[in-house]
């Protein structure tokens, strides 16, 4: 006897068992609730299947032969293991269904994100909560390849993003303002300030930078034809957060989100390096995936587009 060429059929598995436990095939087959001609065939099958004979007939009650018994607690732990692989499945499924996932640019994930969920959490009931803290760029990858339910970030109606060109529903959450902010010389005037007839140093954002994008689509249009040019660029970065540090060394300006400086405006850290002009209006904006989600991320952007606007 050899095995068979079929594929093992799992209820086989639970027919061995259940002769193997009531030793006679009538009961073992009403057990399992199949017609005994369709239970021997099955056992006949497994046999096939397995190589060798895994009882003995010529037994009363019928008994496990010797590779019956070796098989049968091998076969215990197999389907112990399938269930207890099927109930962690489904406890994923469920865990995944119940959690929500953000990709947020590194400046709102310090700033805003905590507070605003703080606001969401306290009218809706979440799961557990995934975020991605990266660029703008990284972001909208992850979105793009629908690894994240949401994306958070800056944006500027001059300035599309790649989620904008492809559709990706979206909503304006709040407003910022980008601010050039300078160092304080030892009479608080800015040391690198913007209008002075000079080309100030300045502390810019990389390609990667969803508000570097912004502040080169617009600033022709805000600051003139001849701005770009104006300027001496000293250090490039990707987060805000990093030209924040090294405005408060004192290495140059840098158009940096109010959220992140406001605090270090009032204390006179930094200071307004444009004299309250040169300032740039941005929004704060949640973008989802196109397609159905979760039930609990609907609900959140139900919640969300009741109290704010489509950018």
């Amino acid at each position: 006897m050899g095995p068979g060429n079929r594929p093992l059929d799992l209820e086989w598995l639970e027919d061995f068992l259940a002769l193997a436990e009531t030793g006679n095939f009538s009961r073992a087959a009403q057990a399992r609730s199949i017609a005994q001609p369709a239970f021997s065939r099955h056992i006949r099958s497994l046999e096939e299947w397995v190589g060798v004979d895994l009882f003995d007939r010529s037994a009363h009650p019928t008994a496990l032969t010797a590779a019956g018994k070796r098989f049968q607690p091998l076969l215990q732990e197999v389907l112990a293991g399938l269930e207890a692989a099927r109930i962690k499945a489904r406890a994923a499924h469920d865990l995944a269904a119940a959690s929500l996932s953000f990709a947020a640019t590194h400046v709102l994930s310090l700033t805003f994100f905590p507070r605003w969920l703080a606001g969401v959490e306290s009218r809706l009931s979440m799961g557990p909560i995934q975020t991605v803290s990266d660029s703008s760029y990284a972001c909208e990858d992850l979105m793009l390849q629908r690894r994240v339910q949401f994306v958070l970030c800056h944006g500027h109606a001059d300035a599309p993003g790649r989620l904008d060109e492809a559709q990706y529903p979206v909503r304006r959450l709040s407003e910022d303002v980008l601010v050039p902010v300078s160092a304080p010389d030892t009479g608080g005037a800015p040391l690198h300030a913007l209008g002075k007839g000079q080309s100030p140093s300045v502390l810019a954002y990389s390609e990667a930078s969803g508000l570097g994008r912004i502040m080169r689509a617009i600033q022709d249009i805000e600051f003139g034809k001849d701005f770009a040019t104006s300027l001496s660029i000293v250090f490039t970065a990707h987060h805000a957060a990093l030209l924040r540090t090294m405005a408060l060394e004192g290495r140059g300006l840098a158009w940096l989100p109010m959220s992140l400086v406001s605090d270090d405006l009032r204390g006179g850290a930094l200071v307004d390096a444009g004299a309250g002009g040169w300032r740039v209006p941005v929004d704060i904006r949640l973008y989802r995936q196109q397609a159905q989600m979760a039930p609990v991320a609907e609900a959140l952007w139900g919640l969300v587009s009741e109290s704010s606007s489509v950018a």
